[in-house]
C-alpha cells in the first residue's frame, strides 16, 4: 500500500509530466485559458491515461512479450491510445456537448499527446504490475490536471493584471509556466523513482 501511495504522489508532484518532465505542453498551454475547460481536458486525459495504461499493460504482458513481439510496442501503444481517444470523444459529444465544443481540436489531439504515450512507455520501463500501472496513470493524470488547473487559474487572474504589452499573450504564459516548473522542482528528492 505504501509503494502505491509513493507511486501516486511521485507521479503527481515529484515527476509531474507537464512541469517536470515537460510532456503534454501543447494542451497545457492551449487549453489552460479557462478553468472549466482545463478541468474537462484534465479529466478526459486522465480517463484516457488510466484506460490506456491498463490496456497497454495487458497487451505488453499477454501478447507482445509471450509472442516475442516487443518491437511492436510503440505501434501497438499508439493504436490503443488512438482507439481510446475516439471512444472518449464520442462519449463527450453525446453526454457533454458544451465541453466537447470547448475542448475543440484539443480533444482529438490527446491521441498525439506525448504524455499519454510517455505514461505507457514509462510504466513498461519501470516493470509496474497492473495495479501499479493504474495507480501511476491516476497520478500522472492527476498531475496533468493539477498543472492545467493551476495554469488556468493563474491565467484567469492575469486578465486583470497590468502586464507590459511586450509580454502579453504567449510571453507571460511561458514565463508563468517556467516559474511553475521551478516551483515543482522543489519537490525533487521527496520521493526517488
Amino acid at each position: 500500500m505504501t509503494s502505491l501511495a509513493l507511486i501516486f504522489v511521485g507521479a503527481v508532484l515529484v515527476n509531474n509530466f507537464v512541469l517536470v518532465r515537460f510532456l503534454g505542453i501543447c494542451p497545457f498551454l492551449g487549453v489552460s485559458k479557462q478553468l472549466d475547460t482545463a478541468l474537462g481536458m484534465g479529466m478526459a486525459t486522465t480517463f484516457v491515461m488510466v484506460l490506456s495504461g491498463a490496456a497497454t499493460w495487458l497487451v505488453e504482458n499477454y501478447i507482445l512479450i509471450p509472442y516475442g513481439l516487443p518491437f511492436l510496442q510503440t505501434l501497438s501503444y499508439i493504436l490503443i491510445i488512438a482507439s481510446l481517444v475516439q471512444v472518449v470523444e464520442m462519449f463527450l459529444q453525446k453526454t457533454s456537448p458544451g465541453l466537447y465544443r470547448a475542448l475543440g481540436i484539443f480533444l482529438p489531439l490527446i491521441t498525439t499527446n506525448c504524455a499519454v504515450l510517455g505514461l505507457a512507455l514509462m510504466a513498461t520501463q519501470q516493470s509496474y504490475s497492473l495495479v501499479e500501472t493504474i495507480v501511476f496513470a491516476l497520478g500522472t493524470g492527476g498531475g496533468f490536471t493539477l498543472a492545467l488547473a493551476a495554469m488556468a487559474g493563474i491565467r484567469e487572474q492575469m486578465e486583470f493584471a497590468d502586464i507590459p504589452k511586450a509580454l502579453q499573450g504567449a510571453g507571460i504564459s511561458l514565463i508563468t509556466a517556467g516559474l511553475m516548473s521551478l516551483a515543482f522542482m522543489g519537490f525533487s528528492g521527496l520521493i526517488s523513482m
